[in-house]
Parts: C-alpha cells; sequence; structure tokens
C-alpha cells in the first residue's frame, strides 16, 4: 500500500446550477438510466430463474431492442452512454455478488434511488474549463471551488442529484501532482471510540463533534412535519421532505469536511498508522448504540485514511477485532479476564501501573501492528490467562485459517 504510481486518478466533485431546460433533461436522462437498469436487471433474473446466464453484451443487445418499441422509444430522447454505462455498473454488481462481495443487486426506486448519469469521453466536451455534456445543449454552469491539477484531462463526468435538491458534477481525472510525502520514523496506533473519536498512542484525545447531535432538535422537528403530511406526491411533502434532506446534507458535508482535515493531519506526521478492523454493520445492530456508531462514521474514516495513505505513501495496518486492546496491560503484558465498558480507567495486578482505558488500548494496537505487518494475519494473545502470564506468551501471533 505504500507504494505510490506516478499518477493517481482522483475524482473532483462541483456543484452547478442547471438551466430549467438543462434541469428537465438531466432529470428525463436519470429516469431513462433508472430505467434501463430495473429492465436488464429484471431480464437477468429470469435468466437466472431458467438456470442461464446473462452477460453485459446480451443486455447491450437488449437495448437496442428496446429502443425500438413504441413503448421505450423515449430512450432514444437522452444520450446512450449514461444507458451503456448503467448496464457496465449492473454487471460490475453482479461480479461482486458472485465473488461474495455484497448482495444480490436490487431494482432502483423513483424516489429513493441516487439520481446520477456517467458519461464516458464520447458523451461529453471539456474545452478551456468548460463542460458540455451531449444532447444538453448549453455548457454547465459549474462552480470551480478549486482548480483542476493542472492539464488534467477528465475520463468520465458523473452528474448527479442528491435528496436535498443540490446538483453535482464529478469529473475523474489523472493527477500527476499527488506525490508521497516525506519519510519518517513516526508510528501511531488508534483506538477509536464514542466519547471521543480517535484516542491515540501518544495519549492526544480527538473529540467527538457529534454533527448529529448538534442537529438533532432541528431534524427531529423537521421529521414531525413531514410525517403529518398525506401520503402522496403532494407538493406539501415534497417540500417538507426537501428540508429533512438539507438538515442530512448539512450534517453529512460536516462531517465529511472534518474526516478530511483529520485523516489528512494523521497521514502528513506519520508513516505507519495502525488501527482495529472493526465490523461496523454489525455493531449498528445495537439499537442503544446505532445512532452514535452512525454518528462518528468509522468506516468512512478507515476509508479515507487507506486512500490518502496509498496516494501519499503510508502504510495503514489493520489489527484484527478480537484482539484484546483494553483488557491488556501495555506495560507488562498482563491480560484481564473483563473490562465493562464502564471502566474508564484501570489498575494493572500484575504490576500495578494505572491505565487509562483508551490510551493503553491505542498503545496495545500500536504494539500489535508489527506483528500483524510481519505475519498477515490477525493478532490475538491468548483469551485466558490464569494468575497473569507474561507478555511473552500473550503477544505471540498465530496465523489465522
Amino acid at each position: 500500500m505504500g507504494v505510490t504510481t506516478a499518477c493517481v486518478k482522483r475524482a473532483f466533485r462541483y456543484r452547478f446550477c442547471p438551466t430549467d431546460a438543462q434541469a428537465a433533461e438531466l432529470s428525463r436522462t436519470f429516469g431513462c438510466v433508472r430505467k434501463v437498469y430495473d429492465l436488464a436487471l429484471a431480464a437477468r433474473t429470469q435468466a437466472w430463474a431458467r438456470q442461464e446466464r446473462v452477460n453485459h453484451n446480451q443486455t447491450s443487445a437488449m437495448l437496442t431492442v428496446w429502443k425500438k418499441t413504441e413503448e421505450l422509444a423515449y430512450l432514444n430522447d437522452v444520450s446512450s452512454v449514461p444507458l451503456q454505462q448503467c448496464l457496465r455498473h449492473l454487471q460490475s454488481a453482479f461480479a461482486t455478488f458472485f465473488a461474495k462481495r455484497a448482495k444480490y443487486p436490487r431494482f432502483k426506486s423513483r424516489k429513493k434511488s441516487h439520481k446520477s448519469a456517467e458519461y464516458t469521453t464520447s458523451g461529453f466536451r471539456f474545452r478551456d474549463g468548460r463542460l458540455t455534456l451531449a444532447k444538453i445543449g448549453e455548457p454547465l454552469d459549474i462552480v470551480w471551488s478549486r482548480p483542476l491539477p493542472e492539464g488534467a484531462k477528465p475520463s468520465t463526468v458523473t452528474v448527479s442529484q442528491d435528496a436535498a435538491g443540490r446538483w453535482f458534477v464529478s469529473l475523474l481525472c489523472e493527477d500527476a501532482s499527488v506525490k508521497p510525502f516525506p519519510a519518517n520514523r513516526n508510528a501511531v496506533g488508534i483506538d477509536v471510540g464514542l466519547d471521543h473519536l480517535l484516542t491515540l498512542s501518544t495519549g492526544e484525545k480527538i473529540a467527538n463533534p457529534g454533527h448529529e447531535r448538534k442537529d438533532r432538535a432541528r431534524l427531529a422537528l423537521a421529521q414531525r412535519r413531514l410525517a403529518k403530511k398525506s401520503n402522496g406526491d403532494g407538493a406539501n411533502r415534497a417540500k417538507a421532505r426537501r428540508k429533512v434532506a438539507k438538515i442530512h446534507a448539512r450534517i453529512a458535508d460536516r462531517r465529511r469536511d472534518g474526516l478530511h482535515k483529520l485523516t489528512t493531519r494523521l497521514v502528513r506526521e506519520n508513516q505507519t498508522i495502525v488501527i482495529e478492523d472493526l465490523t461496523v454493520r454489525n455493531m449498528v445492530m445495537n439499537r442503544s448504540l446505532a445512532r452514535a456508531i452512525s454518528d462518528v462514521a468509522w468506516s468512512e474514516f478507515r476509508y479515507l485514511l487507506e486512500c490518502k495513505a496509498s496516494w501519499y505513501g503510508r502504510e495503514v495496518i489493520a489489527v484484527d477485532r478480537f484482539f484484546p486492546s483494553s483488557r491488556l496491560c501495555s506495560a507488562c503484558g498482563t491480560l484481564r479476564e473483563k473490562m465493562p465498558l464502564n471502566v474508564r480507567t484501570w489498575t494493572c495486578d500484575g504490576c500495578g501501573t494505572t491505565h487509562d482505558r483508551d490510551v493503553n488500548a491505542a498503545k496495545n494496537i500500536l504494539a500489535a501492528g508489527p506483528a500483524v505487518a510481519v505475519c498477515g494475519a490477525g493478532i490475538r494473545p491468548q483469551r485466558s490467562t490464569p494468575g497473569g502470564q507474561s507478555a511473552t506468551k500473550q503477544k505471540t501471533p498465530r496465523r489465522e485459517p
């Protein structure tokens, strides 16, 4: 992961303000993309029931036939590039399903699905900082909040609209300006939490900003008003739904901004970063902690950290989730049998050292990192240590099957 290529592909996302005609055309494109995706998924599902396999080339041929029918003739009114791209996305979804990395692909809902359309180089023109999409007409009025890399040429362009009604355009470019940071010998262990977002092995604790908690009252009020609206597609209900979406968007934007700043700092300062390999999707099943866990966004934090580490020549090591970092004394290696969540400080029975629970866990995670890097597997010290055994036995790594 520490090896960085000459160029990395990065997506640069910007907001834009479409004209009424552009908004109508893009909305029509979104609907056609959703329709083609659902038709192709239905065809592949029916074939699967007959124990047959349908690949991308066959669905592409189906699209040509659908366009010639009277019922689906409106598919010819939009660019064919996003329609072909959605078939490629469906093929990728089935590939991950057959590889057992995801569930079976689902149909797109008109109200709940993400509205987007992807254009390849044949479907757009980018000249002198002006982007024009096929069958859209005028160039998009993009708010260039930051410049693209010098000489960058987008390979794909994705146009989307979120639930709050905001329009975005994402340009995928090769960025040659990304270079590895100067190497150093700094290493840090990170213990994630809810009271504190992160606790570092250096003893530093980073407070949990609690973005959702700050807007919880406004969100609850907006949701109550939405619940009182009559079901259907009425204008008042749509307006109330958009107010709820704007609050969610505000929370997500602030959370993402904070995680970007935090991960950039960690990658800039440390050569090696050791974290826990947590299964967040299982942890959020705890109804009493689900909201708090979702607010801290541990999965997004890890994703951003690993991406930036690969760009800038750093290394991220994930320690096995069952590694007892909180119950293990970082000074002598004595392992306690139990450590309730309400215990925030404890004293080791073996050496008498008093530990802060989170700082001690971060130190143990950092100590386990090199063994994970060498063995290529999770590190699980002995689960029980009658009489308090030494760290020599407890810190011996074992390879998982």
